[in-house]
């Protein structure tokens, strides 16, 4: 969509200092995830081509550390360690880690209190638990899943200062809303999904991480998001590139999947996983981009481009909802997985229009996946149209 977007050459040094501020000697480490984290020994892990997101977290922070950039940014540490992938958007981590040595540290007792700055480049988002680790250890840090060449070109290149302003005068314009309601057309037929706020303030995730604040900043970043209070419809799903379901929301929760087209045993164990746990279904998010960036094919990116917008399932806490992990009947479903919807990701599904609906008046906010006037002015400082 923003593919003629010029971007500034990626700059370790501008990123850090833009979203942590100047370093005061702060102490700081990356963690990767690994199948085996016993394969950060003697950087074993670089000869897997399948783990490029690590080989990236190692090729981009570790050695531009050592390379120099930690003592330009007046940094310590640069050391990277390994723990165990999750195997689900931010499940919580196991405490187990390795070092390049081989050696056997604990998160909690090793690393979590002895390092002020902590950036994790992973296959898993770990949001979520990082950000409760970050309120009791009092860290600051990034979570970067999902890292590649294109993210690092342009989601990471960027000037956060202006992203934050940028997400600033969108999530003011959207703030206090009582409710949204998102229109999907798939074969022909429409179907609303219609999430209630309730004039909550809204919230932004905008890069920026300063001192004095533990917190964990997801890079990219630009995005507005609500944690709704409930939910009410129906909106498409994509389960694989050639299945398509459509989920039915009662009382803020899917309860049910209806094939559309496709492989049906998906849509049958979605419902058996509904049926089995039904926090699984509870929706924890809604949220919209903020930001002019190519398409990257992941969605720690994709879902900050202006013109997306996302539903997520599953825990909410790390967003200030009330979805914890101890609600799920099982741990590997305690996950946050954002749906998002964005026209090279899902072609088939199209959103034909969002609405803001706020103290008695109807806004468009998007139609098929372009921003509306509304956002546009919004952006420009304008008068907002009526």
């Amino acid at each position: 969509m923003y593919n003629d977007e010029k971007f500034p050459p990626f700059s370790l040094q501008r990123l850090m200092t833009t979203c942590f501020g100047e370093g005061q000697g702060e102490k700081l480490c990356i963690l990767i995830d690994l199948p085996d984290p016993k394969e950060i020994e003697d950087f074993r892990f670089l000869s897997d081509e399948s783990l490029s997101i690590q080989n990236y977290g190692y090729e981009v922070f570790y050695k531009g550390f050592k390379n120099g950039d930690l003592e330009a940014l007046n940094y310590t540490g640069g050391d990277i360690f390994a723990y165990k992938e999750t195997g689900g958007s931010n499940l919580d981590m196991e405490d187990d880690c390795y070092d390049p040595d081989g050696k056997h540290l604990s998160l909690e007792k090793d690393i979590y209190p002895n390092y002020q700055i902590i950036l994790t480049v992973s296959t898993f988002s770990a949001t979520a638990p990082l950000t409760a680790q970050a309120k009791a250890f009092g860290f600051r840090g990034a979570t970067l899943h999902g890292l590649n060449q294109i993210i690092v070109e342009s989601g990471l290149a960027v000037d956060y200062n202006r992203i934050s302003d940028d997400a600033e005068k969108l999530r003011l314009g959207l703030t206090k809303a009582d409710r949204f309601e998102i229109d999907f057309e798939v074969e022909n037929q429409v179907t609303t999904l219609t999430l209630n706020t309730d004039q909550q303030e809204a919230q932004k995730s905008h890069g920026l991480c300063p001192r004095g604040k533990p917190d964990v900043a997801n890079l990219p970043a630009g995005e507005v998001y609500f944690v709704p209070t409930s939910a009410s419809g129906q909106f498409p799903f994509k389960y694989e590139e050639e299945t398509l379901g459509l989920l039915t929301v009662e009382d803020g929760k899917i309860i049910k999947s209806r094939l559309i087209y496709g492989d049906y045993s998906l849509v049958e164990e979605h419902n058996a996983k509904l049926a089995d746990d039904p926090m699984t279904g509870a929706l924890g998010e809604l949220g919209f981009g903020t930001q002019k960036l190519p398409f990257s094919g992941r969605d720690i990116q994709d879902e900050k481009i202006l013109g997306t917008c996302h539903i997520a399932t599953g825990r909410d806490d790390h967003l200030g909802g009330h979805l914890t992990p101890d609600l799920f009947k099982h741990r590997e479903n305690a996950s946050h997985d954002d749906v998002l919807y964005a026209p090279h990701k899902t072609p088939e599904i199209k959103v034909k229009q969002v609405r803001m609906y706020r103290d008695g008046e109807e806004t468009v906010i998007l139609e098929n996946y372009r921003p509306a006037a509304y956002l546009l002015n919004l952006l420009k400082g304008e008068a907002v149209l009526s």
